[in-house]
């Protein structure tokens, strides 16, 4: 019937996402085809090229086009997110040439390839942004333009709550790190995205409807465009991977001894690294509370030695061995949230990691590090009430008793107990969603119906 192409950031965590929403709308469209646009830089050549052979082994209908490399000099950059923003920018006419070549349907974008929208327009392709995120991050994405003018200055020095339609008020320190500083060309990259988002033909989001009722209704009332039309809004989550990697891990067999509920989780994902001394702490936190626990360790960046006993404190393996297991870089997470014996989840609050416990059910303690994580907490502690939150000190820091205290109240606590049985809630919508008659099915169908006819895409 037609080919969709799917545009995704170079970065492992987004290209995973976009394949994720190819597979959903090929399982129940099979008449269509998915080519993904692939770049590649020296910070993420090796994980992409080996998920993209594997996905090529193992689903023929989807596709991948590489697009030609840019090198760049990343000792330039101040952020990745910087990064992105140019490595994509100066792809634009690579991207062109391949949307002449294919000449699909349509094409889904991530949020940094907002440049790919001008190609598409003049070959009359209707372009769709798909948000990895969740709609939270949408509100704040379309309602950006607004906050920059009713904001002055930069959000790091207000020290001031900022108002956003559908969402609780957040602190000015707690906005997506991008948009900290005013002066900064990461904040001149979502402005960008602000402006032309909605101008899309739709936006496709990461989640389910009865997730996120609120930011989802002030996008879809039009609040966060004041004066102009808002696309719409597509949920179609939660898409994730099915976790079949790593089904041999060291971790699933300790899990199968554990008593059900009874272990605690704790992993922040690939770019969550902690100080020797903030991962000492943790680590005393974890033997005070006398919890049962499987503590996912990546080493600090400027520590080469991953030897456990080097980077946490004299004999705390040994003295935890017998209800505690530390794993190294990685842990089949989708598998060990789904596995009976754990009972609550200390996480960064990126999003796939916050689904992948939604449609477990596994209660969430926010300990946010980077990127819109602390945002995502608020939502998930105020709005969802789906989490605990992590005391911080001023200087960001933790204290071994605040960890402890942290994992008695998720794992003891009537307060906890809430928290568990809304999370179980949430996990029944999350299955529903996804099955017949489900809201995202239904927002897939819609989706795909808007794709006959072919729209135009005005950047007027």
């Amino acid at each position: 019937m037609g080919t969709i192409v799917l545009y995704p950031a170079p970065a492992m965590g987004h290209l995973v996402s976009m394949v994720e929403l190819g597979k959903f709308i090929i399982k129940h469209h099979p008449s269509y085809s998915i080519i993904v646009l692939t770049l590649t830089n020296s910070f993420n050549t090796g994980s992409i090229t080996s998920y993209v052979r594997h996905i090529s082994a193992t689903i023929p209908a989807i596709a991948f086009h590489h697009l030609p490399d840019i090198p760049l000099d990343l000792e330039t950059y101040p952020s990745t997110d910087s990064v992105l923003f140019d490595l994509i920018n100066r792809s634009v006419h690579n991207v062109a040439d391949a949307l002449r070549s294919i000449s699909p349907t349509a094409l889904i974008i991530d949020l940094f390839c907002t440049s790919a929208m001008a190609a598409a327009a003049i070959l009359n392709i209707p372009v769709y942004y798909f948000i990895t995120s969740g709609a939270c991050c949408v509100v704040e994405l379309l309602y950006f333009l607004t906050l920059d003018r009713n904001y002055p200055g930069s959000f790091k020095d207000m020290n001031r709550l900022v108002y956003s339609p559908g969402l609780p008020p957040i602190p000015s320190s707690d906005m997506p790190a991008a948009v900290l500083d005013r002066s900064s060309t990461d904040y001149a990259g979502f402005l960008e995205l602000s402006y032309h988002m909605p101008k899309s033909a739709g936006i496709i989001v990461n989640t389910f409807d009865s997730l996120e009722p609120k930011p989802l209704k002030a996008i879809r009332d039009g609040l966060c465009v004041p004066g102009q039309p808002t696309p719409p809004v597509y949920c179609v989550g939660p898409l994730l991977a099915d976790g079949s990697e790593g089904l041999l891990h060291e971790c699933l067999k300790w899990l199968d001894g554990q008593p059900k509920e009874s272990v605690v989780y704790l992993c922040f994902g690939s770019e969550g690294f902690f100080s020797s001394d903030q991962l000492k702490e943790i680590a005393k936190g974890l033997e005070m509370s006398g919890h049962r626990f499987l503590w996912v360790i990546r080493s600090p960046p400027m520590v080469n030695n991953d030897d456990l006993s080097v980077l946490l404190p004299d004999g705390f393996l040994e003295r935890t061995k017998d209800r505690g297991l530390v794993v190294k870089k990685w842990a089949p997470q989708v598998k060990v949230l789904s596995h009976e014996s754990v009972g609550g989840f200390v996480t960064h609050c990126g999003w796939n990691s916050v689904l992948e416990a939604t449609r477990a059910g596994v209660p969430m303690a926010a300990w946010p590090l980077y990127a819109e994580q602390k945002l995502n907490k608020i939502v998930m502690v105020e709005e969802m009430k789906m989490a605990l939150s992590m005391n911080e000190s001023e200087d960001g820091k933790v204290a071994a008793a605040e960890v402890e205290k942290l994992v008695r109240r998720l794992m003891d606590s009537e307060e906890g107990k809430v928290v568990r049985e809304v999370v179980k809630a949430r996990k029944v919508d999350a299955v529903r969603a996804m099955h017949d008659n489900g809201s995202s099915l239904m927002a897939l169908a819609k989706l795909v119906e808007s794709w006959q006819p072919t729209r135009t895409l005005s950047l007027s």
